[in-house]
């Protein structure tokens, strides 16, 4: 089975831009995020990139980039057009997060693994939640699975809601799951989804991969038991370069 890997890596960013040329202990985020993922068993991997800086320091250190469009609103996309670029097919692509830089390559093997069954469609992560303050953060993504392990739908708030149990408790009376930014797609799938107007879900909870859900698309899941790390802001830098 062969994977194309894409890392989409953008220099604007509200909150911290330049951001996958920030350093971590004498390596990029970018170029940490690249050396992770060429240890997993993805065939190739690139950085789909909108900034001139980003491709020329991606191939300073021996790796592969893109140049791509300056307008898209999603990873998502930005994905599909280095893919269009490129001049090999794939019949799968994951997209792997560019500001998480201790991305394990087993996670990636993880998603890798779902399109052994030829009925997936597109592909994720999630990560049973431990403690009660990540079940009522905002910023982590919960979602909820199906017996066959696919994705039902994703929140922002803890779903779903415990009756008459304290907050502080659910995690210990329901098994939670947070969501994983990384994704797989079936080559087909992702040219069609890019085609997806915003839907009402993805809009009211700001979170992409309900406009999958809604049109009818199916997102199967495979749990990890490693921690990611991102990095939003500078002050989530500091805490990362303190780790090291």
């Amino acid at each position: 089975m062969e994977i194309l890997g894409i890392i989409p890596a953008r220099f604007a960013s509200t909150r911290f831009p330049g951001k996958p040329l920030a350093d971590i202990n004498g390596k990029t985020m970018i170029q940490r995020v690249y050396e992770q993922a060429k240890k997993s068993a993805l065939t190739e991997v690139i950085v789909a990139t909108d900034d001139q800086r980003i491709y020329a320091h991606v191939e300073s250190f021996g790796g592969k980039a893109v140049m791509t469009a300056t307008h898209h609103q999603s990873g998502t996309d930005r994905c599909f057009e280095a893919y269009q670029q490129h001049d090999k097919p794939f019949e799968y692509i994951i997209n792997i997060q560019g500001d998480e830089p201790f991305i394990r390559p087993e996670q990636i093997d993880l998603v890798a693994a779902c399109f052994r069954n030829p009925q997936t469609q597109l592909a994720t992560l999630i990560k049973k939640i431990e403690l009660a303050e990540e079940l009522f953060n905002v910023n982590a993504p919960k979602v909820v699975i199906s017996r066959a392990g696919e994705a039902l739908y994703f929140s922002r708030q803890p779903i779903p809601y415990c009756r008459n149990v304290p907050n502080d408790i659910w995690h210990k009376q329901h098994t939670y799951y947070k969501h994983i930014g990384i994704y797989g797609y079936r080559a087909d799938i992702l040219e069609q989804i890019t085609q997806l107007p915003p839907s009402g879900l993805e809009l009211a909870e700001s979170l992409e991969q309900l406009r999958w859900l809604e049109n009818g698309f199916r997102i199967a899941t495979a749990i990890t038991e490693f921690e990611t790390i991102g990095v939003d802001t500078p002050e989530d830098l500091l805490k990362v370069n303190s780790l090291q």
